[in-house]
């Protein structure tokens, strides 16, 4: 046991109290009698017990229990180790006492439990399987593992690792850990020595110029000679395969290349050798900003040709054609042109991922984007709470419209097992999604099914978007699979109400017993109900679902990617719900915006059709119907800008625009409009070594960019910036290995683009063990580099306490002595007396109250004798 005092400081308001009373009694003391005496040291102890209360004094009660952890690195740096660690951990165990506790943890990015601090741990159990091991954080695992143990006992932690941390800092975290019962023991291991190839790296010119000789500079190290292959990549294109010799060290490969493609160009080497210890250092990508004329996308929706194409002619701008299910999925794809033009293309073609993509391509890195109308376009084309609606200047939604046919849709829906995970979720977004473009006097139903149908939403009026929404979504899968009964519960639902139009869409990923299903759908036909089919992956019975959709004359759609099930169902429910296709011929009315009104200086044409729209608040109408519907409008998105011309390029609804002399200066004039503005100042974006991105302003106006950092799969990273100077700028990006693209804008929004290649995790390289940080590590937290096993279990330096805080009973104490005081004061020392003999007192003058320190007291008892 140990006393101790939190702020001895304190302790000296015990000199002027000692010097008061020493003071008093001094002078005093040939008139005081034994019971003021007496007094006098009740009010002197409770006077001293009041101060050490206030000094904040304490006990150590010690403890005997002794905690052991064991924290196992089990990082890819560390792969081929796991099986002598354990060995190590087994055999240090046997040399565990009594009063000690132990567990076993393992960590890699995080910690997770092999075995839970105990005094029976014997055995060390299976390894659970651990599945980022693509960093090493060992102050993460110091730190959590603080947590799980009891700060009151002495506690050793016990890493086993190569010290080898490519996240966090291990030894910022170690200071913390000074003067506490906590101390950090080491083991070190290491993976065994092998054959192993890996990139240290690969630069190709961060600007470049179409026709130019490009360096594309491979820099290759072996840990032995060796015999292999390197492959060299331009979009995902092999450009060129060579057979090379490698010896052990560094060796470096140059090859000359005349770049094709235009915009940021990803570069990417492979190199493969027979044998070789780790893959995941085999790859390494880099990106050049490839300058030229301006380059043009067009997503053709037609089977023939496209009409776009055509109208601008051969001396236009270079454009590419591609089908909407030939889209890309990575950024670096889209950023190779300066716009996108979607001509009647159905989202369901395209799917949300790739529409995610293209808005950020649009918003952070100014590609132009415009969708022209079609029968597979805007609303048509199941583009309702998109993020291509996101980015244009229209909504899908018609409001405000009068005399839309009354409508009943019910929805089918497959809940089997086979649906569960992202297939049923994405289902129930897409189903949620119809709803809402549902009006409330429009008829709903809702089935699931898995064996037998569950009838969820009853057919009727939509009371409450927002209540059916909430049910659609609270669905979970079932069994098993069986349809007819399922499609006959929602014909029989809408048999007999009196509705204009009445539509079934069915989705389904599995096949179910026969049916008389010829004779169902004869006679729903005959009530007016029609029926879509949506078979979703290889095991739908897609035939069966294709025959159904002919029979009830609506569509099938065989969907591969789930990620188009929403479009699909929007689609569906756009082409029923809706009269979107406003086709009586009219005059377009032409609003005064800049670079429009010259093309129509000797009038405006005919056009036939469009697709109804509704403008966004803020958008820029260019031409409007008469029925003051959007046929050309356009908005700024981000750093984009994007248009929408609801009517078509093929003539059919343009009418008259389709021959008119000015239609080739039309669609140039909107490619030109959509044209991003560039920065002609190239700023400097580098990955410096300690993984953050600094970027260099020459006009040294660092402090006023816009900088966004965006991944391959279109997702915006988060990024901190700091300004280290009026000409640079630090940004720290929370990034995976792969691809980064930079978006730099100014002020005036003029863009610059860089993409940098984020290379393959430290774990990834053949290091030697981190003795400078190990030695560190246990030199400030008072513990050791470990030799042997039984040395985990050696007797601890310092032990483990209670702490026992003893001020309030001091106040206590304190309290009680000046009420025996002010009892004595107030009643005089012979009351205690007296009563004790139980005989009358003794009259005798008591201490005054008022009289309150010890000079008054004796004053009275001088006057009494």
């Amino acid at each position: 046991m140990d006393l101790r005092i939190d702020m001895p400081l304190v302790l000296l308001l015990l000199l002027p109290l000692f010097l008061y009373f020493g003071w008093t009694y001094f002078h005093e003391r040939q008139r005081l009698k034994r019971s003021h005496i007496v007094v006098l040291t009740i009010r002197i102890v409770a006077a001293g017990c009041l101060v050490f209360a206030l000094a904040g004094p304490y006990l150590l009660l010690p403890i005997k229990e002794e905690q052991i952890v064991y924290l196992v690195d089990r990082s890819a740096s560390m792969n081929g180790t796991e099986d002598e660690m354990v060995q190590f951990i087994q055999e240090s165990l046997q040399s565990k006492k009594e009063p000690q506790l132990a567990g076993i943890y393992s960590f890699s990015s995080t910690l997770q439990t092999e075995a839970i601090l105990s005094k029976t741990l014997k055995e060390v159990p299976k390894l659970t399987e651990i599945k980022a091991t693509d960093q090493t954080n060992i102050e993460q695992s110091l730190q959590l593992a603080t947590g799980i143990i009891d700060p009151k006992k002495a506690t050793r932690l016990v890493l086993l690792t190569d010290g080898n941390e490519t996240k966090g800092d291990a030894l910022e975290f170690a200071s913390k850990l000074k003067g506490s019962n906590i101390s950090v023991d080491v083991k070190t291991f290491s993976q065994p020595v092998v054959n192993d190839v890996s990139l240290k790296s690969f630069v190709s010119p961060q600007v470049a110029y179409v026709g130019e000789q490009q360096q594309l500079v491979t820099d290759i190290h072996a840990t032995s000679a060796a015999q292999g292959e390197l492959l060299l990549y331009e979009n995902d294109e092999l450009i060129h395969r060579e057979a090379i010799e490698l010896t052990e060290g560094t060796n470096v490969f140059t090859y000359k290349h005349a770049a094709t493609a235009e915009g940021l160009v990803k570069y990417e080497a492979v190199v493969q050798v027979g044998q070789d210890a780790i893959f995941e250092n085999n790859k390494l990508t880099s990106v050049t900003m490839v300058q030229s004329e301006p380059h043009l996308l067009i997503v053709n929706g037609y089977e023939t040709a496209s009409p776009i194409g055509a109208a601008l002619g051969s001396q236009s701008i270079a454009y590419d054609v591609v089908a909407p299910d030939s889209l890309p999925n990575e950024l670096s794809s889209y950023l190779q042109y300066n716009a996108i033009i979607f001509d009647n293309v159905p989202g369901h073609l395209v799917g949300e991922a790739k529409m995610s993509v293209i808005e950020q391509a649009v918003k952070n890195f100014g590609v132009g984007f415009t969708m022209v109308g079609g029968e597979n376009s805007f609303g048509l084309g199941g583009y309702f709470k998109t993020p291509i609606e996101t980015l244009l200047p229209v909504e899908m939604e018609i409001k405000g419209k009068e005399q839309l046919p009354s409508l009943g849709l019910v929805i089918v829906l497959d809940r089997s097992g086979s649906m569960q995970g992202s297939k049923l979720e994405l289902a129930k977004e897409a189903a949620a999604r119809s709803v809402e473009m549902l009006r409330d006097e429009d008829t709903l139903g809702f089935i699931a099914f898995d064996d037998r149908p569950w009838e969820i939403i009853e057919t009727g009026p939509l009371s409450s978007k927002e209540e059916a929404v909430d049910t659609i979504l609270s669905v979970t899968p079932g069994g098993g699979t069986e349809i007819y009964s399922s499609l006959a519960k929602a014909y029989e639902n809408l048999a007999d109400l009196k509705l204009q139009r009445k539509h079934i869409i069915l989705l389904t990923d599995g096949q179910s017993q026969a049916g008389n299903y010829e004779d169902l759908i004869a006679e729903g036909k005959e009530d007016g109900i029609t029926l879509s089919t949506v078979a979703i992956g290889q095991d739908a019975d897609a035939n069966l679902l294709e025959a159904l959709s002919d029979m009830g004359s609506g569509r099938f759609y065989d969907v591969i990617d789930e990620q188009t099930i929403p479009s699909i169902l929007s689609r569906e429910t756009a082409m029923i719900s809706r009269t979107y296709i406003e086709d009586n011929p009219f005059y377009p009315a032409i609003y005064n915006a800049a670079g429009w009104n010259s093309l129509f200086a000797n009038g405006v044409p005919q056009m036939n059709a469009y697709i109804g729209t509704t403008a966004k608040q803020g958008a820029t109408v260019v031409a409007e119907s008469e029925k003051e519907d959007p046929v050309l409008a356009q908005w700024q998105y981000g750093l984009g800008k994007t248009f929408a011309f609801t009517s078509d390029s093929t003539g059919k609804w343009t009418g008259d625009w389709a021959r008119w002399q000015n239609w080739g200066a039309f669609w140039q004039t909107l490619i030109s409009q959509m044209l991003p503005s560039y920065n002609d100042v190239a700023y400097d974006v580098r990955l410096e070594a300690d993984g953050s991105f600094m970027i260099t302003d020459p006009t040294n106006e660092a402090a006023f960019l816009d900088i966004v950092a965006v991944n391959e799969a279109g997702e915006e990273l988060e990024t901190q910036l700091e300004t280290i100077s009026a000409s640079q700028v630090r940004a720290v990006v929370q990034a995976e290995p792969g691809l980064i693209f930079f978006r730099v804008a100014d002020e005036k929004q003029a863009i610059y683009q860089a993409g940098l290649s984020v290379p393959y995790s430290a774990e990834y390289e053949l290091l030697p063990v981190n003795n400078q940080l190990i030695e560190e590590l246990t030199q400030q937290t008072g513990g050791t580099v470990l030799k042997e096993p039984q040395d985990v279990f050696r007797d601890f330096t310092t032990k483990g306490a209670d702490r026992q805080n003893i001020a309030t009973w001091l106040l206590l104490a304190s309290m009680l002595l000046f009420f025996i005081d002010i009892t004595i004061r107030r009643f005089g020392w012979n009351f205690l007396t007296n009563a004790k003999k139980k005989e009358p007192l003794v009259e005798e003058k008591p201490v005054q109250a008022e009289n309150t320190n010890v000079a008054q007291l004796l004053k009275g008892m001088k006057k009494r004798s």
